[in-house]
């Protein structure tokens, strides 16, 4: 990508070539929520709101990263389609200035064209963002309910210790994301909407993540296959 990029500007020649990225993904295990300890974060929830909490549960609902949940604000929310649009993210970044580093906050879009996105609105969460939607400042990060955003690293600190006061399993935030597309998975929603609900730029990396046949499958598909050599 950097040196695309170099290429565009002129700065540099660019010839297209294949790299293949390392990656330690597939010797890990997913990590994601059990549907007892899911479905006890959203009761929670919804019976203690905050803005803060409700942060977790839109990711929970829609599949999103930190930044993007980080970086919405209310009109990003639309209550009477209802659909979330995804158009924004919000990151801190490292920059020189004078030879000094320093970090700085920066708000941005989404990383690749298909993270922009629109995400349907459970049934639960456009029941509990209805009711704000209208008396809201529109311009407002959901998260904070104020002008001025929370970063992901205060987020996911905050998050940290309300996985520990509910005794939740040890979950980085990722895993919010990861759970949800697990449930998607499981109920059996078509992989190629999977992959646009995520923001994913291609099917693949959903296959990749998401989609392992379990051993029931694997017995199927052998039997399947001796049928035809009868």
């Amino acid at each position: 990508m950097i040196l695309k990029f170099g290429a565009k500007k002129k700065w540099v020649n660019y010839t297209p070539f294949d790299i293949q990225f390392p990656t330690v993904r597939e010797s890990q295990s997913m990590e994601i929520l059990s549907r007892a300890d899911q479905k006890k974060i959203m009761n929670y929830i919804q019976e203690h709101f905050t803005f803060r909490n409700l942060g977790v549960y839109i990711c929970l609902s829609a599949g999103m990263r930190i930044g993007e949940v980080c970086a919405l604000t209310w009109k990003d929310v639309d209550t009477d389609t209802g659909i979330i649009n995804v158009r924004q993210t919000i990151q801190r970044i490292y920059v020189i200035e004078d030879g000094v580093r320093r970090t700085e906050l920066i708000l941005d879009t989404p990383k690749t064209k298909n993270s922009i996105r629109e995400i349907p609105l459970s049934k639960d969460l456009l029941r509990i963002l209805k009711p704000f939607k209208k008396i809201v400042n529109p311009s407002f990060f959901i998260l904070t309910n104020d002008v001025k955003p929370t970063e992901p690293r205060t987020y996911r600190s905050y998050y940290k210790n309300l996985m520990k006061d509910l005794k939740m399993p040890e979950l980085k935030f990722h895993g919010l994301r990861h759970s949800f597309a697990t449930r998607c998975i499981e109920s059996k929603c078509d992989y190629k909407t999977v992959s646009v609900l995520l923001g994913h730029s291609n099917i693949s990396t959903t296959l990749n993540l998401y989609v392992h046949p379990n051993m029931e499958q694997k017995k199927k598909a052998i039997e399947q296959m001796f049928k035809t050599l009868r």
